[in-house]
């Protein structure tokens, strides 16, 4: 289903609006009530062997699963409530983590949770809008792979990754099979390899073999086979080195041996690109969800957005004869990282966790 309305966007856009309408959200209440009580309560109420215990915290990654699992979880402390010593506080706390990062659809927030960790300015105040305090949400960025870590991370975690930031382009490039020493552009699809990427490297490829110099494009094609294949039988331009990937699993290590990324707006992609440092050139975008992910990178300053093949093109060419723009966007792009995102959302759902364990433990 997901495929199906991202293919024919007038549809995701009309599902997003009516379902932030106060009828849409009654609807979207009755439905999972009806729906999902029972499987999400048989989940929160069981045990585990080494405890008899319910669970020490419940955290949402999904913007469905806040009113139905608070209501549970309300439900169960009331079942099994002390009515002579009643606690002053749900016996398991709740948060919830945002994982859109310039936009996001109101089901996301919901004023009842411990905490809310949001990713950006424009979440932050949006969360504020829909009634949570100040002191409910947190802003640390958007989770991430450990792989896109800074090494100094990676190292405290014990990581066995063979590559990080520190590695250098050149080792990377080597690494991967790419030359060294070109103004390398990375083109990707997504996973499913949706958004016209056919179009768009042809575009980029026939434009940078208009100009002087060589330069060298990988496309990542994700699951698109069909993609894929015309890719790898287009003749290219000559002084243009074109790589063509299927689905990979090593995402890091491409975005880091690349001088500029061509994406569409999801957040991961964008959270990611901007702890490598690349300039994002976005050329698609779900409406509502991921709308907001334009003028974040914008206005960030370490990126542009166009649906046209032929201004993508223009713009990535642009950038890359241009070592000192580069140069600048990577900057940008490097501020607006939030590298430690997600260590910093598990420490404090762990210490809210524990926090809360403690208060229970202590009630006479």
């Amino acid at each position: 289903m997901y495929k199906l309305m991202a293919e024919h966007s007038w549809s995701w856009d009309l599902f997003f609006k009516f379902g932030e309408t106060d009828f849409g959200l009654l609807m979207h209440d009755f439905i999972l009530q009806s729906i999902c009580y029972q499987p999400f309560q048989k989940c929160l109420e069981q045990k585990f062997e080494s405890s008899n215990k319910r669970a020490d915290i419940v955290v949402s990654v999904h913007p469905l699963c806040q009113e139905l699992p608070l209501t549970i979880l309300s439900d169960l402390d009331a079942r099994d409530e002390d009515h002579k010593n009643p606690p002053k506080c749900r016996k398991t706390p709740f948060v919830t983590v945002v994982t859109d990062l310039g936009g996001a659809h109101k089901t996301w927030f919901h004023p009842d949770v411990d905490k809310c960790f949001v990713p950006s300015d424009a979440l932050n105040q949006k969360a504020q809008s829909r009634g949570l305090v100040s002191s409910q949400i947190e802003q640390h960025g958007l989770p991430i792979r450990k792989g896109f870590w800074p090494h100094e991370l990676q190292q405290q975690q014990g990581s066995n990754s063979t590559t990080s930031i520190e590695s250098t382009t050149t080792e990377l490039r080597t690494e991967l099979g790419l030359q060294q020493d070109l103004p390398t552009v990375l083109v990707v699809g997504g996973g499913d390899g949706m958004g016209g990427i056919v179009d768009i490297a042809s575009a980029l490829g026939k434009k940078l073999g208009e100009e002087d110099g060589e330069y060298q494009m990988v496309v990542v094609c994700g699951s698109n086979q069909g993609a894929q294949q015309k890719l790898q039988q287009t003749k290219w331009p000559k002084g243009v080195s074109v790589h063509v990937e299927g689905y990979v699993n090593n995402m890091d290590v491409w975005m880091k041996a690349s001088d500029c990324l061509v994406t569409k707006a999801g957040p991961g992609t964008i959270a990611e690109a901007s702890i490598c440092g690349l300039p994002c050139m976005l050329f698609a975008y779900l409406p509502g969800q991921e709308e907001g992910n334009i003028p974040f990178v914008e206005d960030s300053g370490f990126g542009k957005y166009s649906s046209d093949p032929s201004k993508i093109a223009d713009t990535v060419s642009s950038w890359l004869k241009s070592p000192h723009t580069i140069e600048s966007m990577k900057k940008a792009s490097l501020e607006a990282a939030r590298p430690s995102a997600t260590l910093d959302i598990a420490r404090e759902v762990a210490t809210l966790a524990l926090e809360r364990k403690e208060i229970m433990n202590l009630r006479p």
